[in-house]
């Protein structure tokens, strides 16, 4: 797609949708290795771990206390400009943290990858969706979170490796060179003319409202999500089950080989059919890891999982994509995601309280998390009622905001 043309592409594989593919995935690998050495570094350099904890949480709270200011701007503002200085902010990020000796700089260090992580995400999900056919853009965003599935498979162990061989700070600075590449490869997105609208720090600007239904969808599925995978290695300590590892790697292979097929089935056959099923799914995981005592349970679970969020994330995404006009995108990520910061935050903390509580009226760890797990359906049968209530309202809005962009793109 040229610049200063609203002619829209006939493949997926087109050059702007390559190159906003490549640059997320360097930058989600970038931050995938990151992730997991923060917290290992901070307590090498013997940072107390209930300072850690804080550190790790202040990315979530940054992105989600910088929307407000930064949501209204991704409509506003030139995607592709914005998309390079948010990056620039995580290489800022990056290049503190190899630099980092203590709490303060490593704290201030995060509030600068939370703020240029929660904005790029939203940005190269616009991006994207922007560049793709109307008729394939399920498929689409199906194919384009392929990038952040792979980087959450192989990152975080490239990062834990390259640290034990070359040290923490190293690594850092090499995370820093691959989010250097990506603000290289953004630079040879060529951003289509769209409509921009004024910048204004009002409710509807930050929040999307044909994208507020996908994104109360996306808190339930955060909710889930994040339950799953903060628990599961102490868990599967709990439970006596070596290299607990690997139920990650069969997660993410199966979200790897998930997205792009049930994409092409939303695209064919609508939201609906490929929602209901991940959330069933989901369901079954939760319920199946509440009874595992065993490799093979795990690793069952961790493929019933990896459907129900392969298909239930990729769908959410490209649904609020639909909801929105063109031009309102970067608002509907923006609200899309906040949903999915909120589920990440609240759905761990429900946990947490629920595992103690069970542990001081059972005795037991693996009653504790076992019942955690169980109760951790809940969630994902609101998302199924709420989606069953308001299904037809969300295909009418879809409708609604189909038929619209095709007259602004006519007209």
């Amino acid at each position: 797609m040229d610049k200063g043309t609203n002619k829209r592409p006939d493949s997926i594989w087109n050059p702007m949708f390559i190159s906003v593919f490549i640059a997320n995935f360097c930058q989600q690998m970038g931050q995938q290795m990151m992730n997991s050495l923060v917290p290992k570094y901070s307590n090498s350099i013997g940072i107390a771990p209930s300072l850690v904890g804080v550190i790790v949480s202040v990315f979530a709270f940054t992105a989600l206390l910088s929307r407000p200011i930064t949501g209204p701007a991704l409509d506003s503002f030139s995607k592709k400009k914005l998309l390079i200085l948010m990056q620039s902010f995580v290489f800022i990020a990056f290049l503190g943290y190899g630099l980092s000796r203590n709490a303060s700089s490593i704290m201030i260090s995060r509030v600068f990858h939370g703020i240029g992580a929660g904005v790029t995400a939203p940005l190269c999900l616009a991006l994207a969706s922007n560049s793709l056919p109307d008729d394939r853009l399920a498929n689409g965003v199906g194919v384009f979170t392929l990038g952040q599935a792979v980087a959450q498979a192989i990152g975080p162990n490239v990062g834990i490796v390259l640290s034990e061989a070359i040290g923490f700070n190293k690594t850092f600075f090499i995370g820093a060179a691959i989010t250097g590449l990506a603000i290289i490869l953004s630079c040879f997105i060529h951003e289509p003319e769209t409509k921009r609208l004024p910048y204004k720090i009002t409710l509807n600007r930050i929040f999307s409202r044909g994208g507020i239904k996908p994104a109360i969808l996306m808190m339930f599925l955060g909710m889930c999500y994040n339950c799953i995978s903060s628990y599961i290695p102490v868990y599967g300590e709990v439970r006596g089950i070596p290299n607990i590892g690997w139920f990650f790697t069969a997660y993410a292979v199966t979200l790897i080989f998930t997205r792009p097929t049930f994409g092409k089935l939303q695209d064919k056959y609508g939201f609906d059919k490929v929602l209901f099923p991940g959330f069933v799914l989901l369901i079954f995981c939760l319920i199946i890891l509440s009874r595992s005592d065993s490799m093979p349970m795990f690793l069952l679970a961790a493929v019933i999982g990896g459907l129900g969020y392969g298909v239930s994330q990729s769908a959410i995404q490209a649904l609020s994509m639909r909801c929105s006009l063109r031009e309102e995108r970067g608002a509907a990520g923006s609200t899309n995601y906040i949903g999915m910061d909120v589920g990440s935050m609240i759905g761990p903390i429900i946990a947490g309280n629920l595992i103690e509580a069970m542990q001081a009226s059972t005795g037991s760890d693996v009653i504790a998390y076992s019942r955690m797990y169980l109760f951790m359906t809940i969630p994902m049968v609101f998302a199924f009622l709420f989606l069953l209530w308001q299904k037809k309202s969300i295909a009418e809005t879809v409708e609604k905001m189909d038929a619209l962009n095709d007259f602004k793109k006519a007209n």
